[in-house]
Order: structure tokens, then C-alpha cells, then sequence
């Protein structure tokens, strides 16, 4: 069970979430490499792009997100994406509890329209991660 009380996270998604907030992503990673307890380490305005310079190679982290596109001339939409990256030097035995914690940290990400498991970087390229979300958001004008 990953341990995710820090009072940080919860900040950090409720950030996150704000209309009245630039912020629009957040990155939990694990306090050491034997340590279940997650910490918040990075939070930024910069979108997907930014938060996929922020991910290690050698970590598994979970990372939160606000996506902003347009479904037609008129209109934006904004959803939220839950990431989770397994980067290709992760350690096997932290791999194999990332599927258990990831749990575990629904339970504070609740709300996202959809989960992106990303083991490169891209897996986080933003059009194919918006072809995603137009599908899973129902009504579509435009035949994607």
C-alpha cells in the first residue's frame, strides 16, 4: 500500500483542478528507492510537454494533468489525465507494486477522464492523448 496522507498532494491536485490556477500538472514520486511513501516533487504551467521533461527513466511515477483543446471553432474543453510512468530503468521490484499503488493514488486523483500508462515519452505526445480524450468525453462533431 503506497502511503500518499502528505497534505502537498492534496493541495497540489486541488491546484491543479482550479479554474483560477496556471497550474496544470503535478508529479508524485517516491520518497527513496525502498520507501513506499509518495511526495509531491514537481508542479508546473507548462502543460504535457513540461511534464514529460520532469519524468526519470529510472523511477515509476504518477503524474496529474490538466488538457485544453478545442472540439470546434467555438469552444475549449478542459479534462484531466492520471499518468503513470514506468520508466525503462525502473527496478523490477518497484514495477511490480505500481500496479497496486496505483490504487491507492485514484484514491486522491480521483476525478480524470482517462489513464495514460506511459513507459516513454510518446506515450505522452499530447494529439494522440486528445484523440483519446474526445473519445472518452461522448458526443463528437468532427468523425474522431
Amino acid at each position: 500500500m503506497a502511503d500518499i496522507s502528505d497534505p502537498k498532494i492534496t493541495e497540489a491536485y486541488l491546484d491543479v483542478r482550479s479554474d483560477k490556477s496556471d497550474t496544470n500538472w503535478l508529479l508524485l514520486d517516491y520518497e527513496s528507492d525502498r520507501s513506499d511513501k509518495l511526495a509531491l516533487t514537481k508542479t508546473g504551467s507548462g502543460g504535457l510537454p513540461e511534464l514529460r521533461d520532469a519524468l526519470n527513466d529510472s523511477k515509476a511515477s504518477y503524474g496529474y494533468a490538466r488538457v485544453t483543446y478545442s472540439n470546434d471553432k467555438e469552444s475549449q474543453r478542459e479534462k484531466f489525465i492520471l499518468v503513470v510512468w514506468i520508466g525503462s530503468g525502473c527496478k523490477v521490484m518497484r514495477r511490480a507494486k505500481t500496479s497496486v499503488h496505483t490504487a491507492n493514488v485514484k484514491e486522491v486523483l480521483r476525478v480524470y477522464s482517462i489513464e495514460v500508462a506511459a513507459r516513454e515519452r510518446d506515450d505522452l505526445k499530447e494529439d494522440p492523448i486528445i484523440v483519446r480524450l474526445r473519445k472518452a468525453g461522448g458526443a463528437s462533431y468532427d468523425g474522431v
